[in-house]
């Protein structure tokens, strides 16, 4: 009898406890509705199970409780309740997956008037690629990748020259018009997902997935991985602004386009801003950015402006400048030593002796 009792609270508790205070979903910033509806069937399709099969145990619990002089019969087959439990499990089940699959068929079959825009992920940050004037992305392939070419955008196709590619982890796109997003992995399974957007798809490193939506409401965003993807995947977060055509288009021309990008930057007598640009490079590639920003903003890192020459506390009470031997030092053994108020999650990354003097040279060129 305790048990049945215990068991009868916990239903009624969680009903009432759903009914007075639910489980809220973020605002919807976009036409995915449809989301939701099939959210909340499939809330009250398992709800009604919940309910009903606890209700029938705590009725069997009673009814058939342990007695003085009564004995249960046995029956080992009852085909009339096998028929019923089939017939009522399988409309269950059709009334949890049609609605989804509609719904998922129509989330992957873009309108033919989208927006196109590429999104990369890499260990721990994102990357975005629009297309130029002409309205497509060009041709890419491995063996066209380098740190400076994270899409591997071939050269010589004229439709990628005009590409516009986005390093850091903010995009921008404008209000009210459909977007297909094109979703690429440089490394491990990501998955790229904005709540308010009801917007999400797994990235499988070697495939191209790709959903779609339209932007109905101004604002910031926060975009997340949303598949563990190692060590930095709490920090690997973006945000999505969404905006009037007018400023979308202002804000898409202060980034480069592909050909702009690969231009090499001026030498100098020493060659050290030659050695920083390689450095940065590097940075990028190896995603040394995801956790180490150059503009002084926080971080999973400590930020690399102004980081050479400054004096760090670390973690073993003592005390050291930030010159090129700690830099290097610390690049190759990051475990070795630990910054005071960061995490030591920096991983050992296999770098050759020119790569690391590069990023020595990319840190030291963020002057404050």
């Amino acid at each position: 009898m305790v048990i049945a009792l215990v068991l009868l609270l916990i239903v009624v508790a969680s009903v009432v406890f759903h009914l007075v205070t639910p489980w809220w979903l973020t605002p919807l910033a976009s036409n995915w509705k449809a989301m939701d509806d099939t959210l909340t069937i499939t809330i009250v399709v398992t709800g009604i199970f919940f309910v009903v099969i606890n209700l029938f145990v705590v009725y069997a619990l009673v009814k058939f409780r342990h007695r003085q002089g009564h004995r249960g019969a046995y029956e080992p087959e009852n085909h009339k309740v096998e028929r019923w439990l089939i017939g009522i499990t399988t409309v269950g089940i059709i009334a949890l997956l049609a609605p989804g699959l509609k719904v998922y068929a129509d989330y992957v079959q873009p309108p033919g008037d989208a927006m196109i825009v590429e999104v990369l992920g890499q260990q721990w940050q994102w990357r975005y690629r629009f297309p130029g004037p002409d309205g497509k992305l060009g041709g890419s392939d491995a063996r066209f990748y380098t740190g400076s070419n994270p899409f591997a955008i071939d050269p010589a196709d004229p439709a990628g020259r005009d590409d516009t590619v986005v390093t850091g982890n903010e995009m921008h796109l404008p209000l009210n018009r459909p977007v297909k997003v094109l979703l690429r992995s440089h490394d491990v399974l990501h998955d790229y997902f904005v709540p308010q957007f009801r917007a999400r798809m797994n990235i499988v490193p070697g495939q191209v997935s790709h959903f779609w939506f339209t932007p109905t409401k101004a604002g910031k965003y926060e975009a997340m991985c949303a598949q563990l993807c190692g060590v930095g995947h709490p920090a690997m977060r973006g945000f999505v602004i969404v905006e009037d055509d007018a400023a979308f288009q202002a804000w898409l021309k202060t980034h480069p386009g592909f050909a702009e990008s690969m231009a090499p930057p001026a030498p100098t007598a020493a060659g050290g801003d030659v050695l920083a640009a390689r450095g940065k490079e590097v940075a990028q590639a190896r995603g040394c950015v995801a956790c180490h920003s150059v503009d002084g903003s926080a971080g999973v890192g400590p930020t690399w402006k102004g980081l050479h020459g400054k004096m760090e506390s670390l973690d073993d009470g003592t005390t050291v400048r930030v010159d090129d031997t700690f830099l290097r030092d610390f690049i190759k053994e990051p475990t070795a030593r630990s910054i005071k108020g960061f995490p030591p999650v920096m991983p050992k990354i296999d770098l050759s002796d020119e790569e690391v003097d590069a990023l020595v040279a990319h840190i030291k060129s963020q002057r404050p």
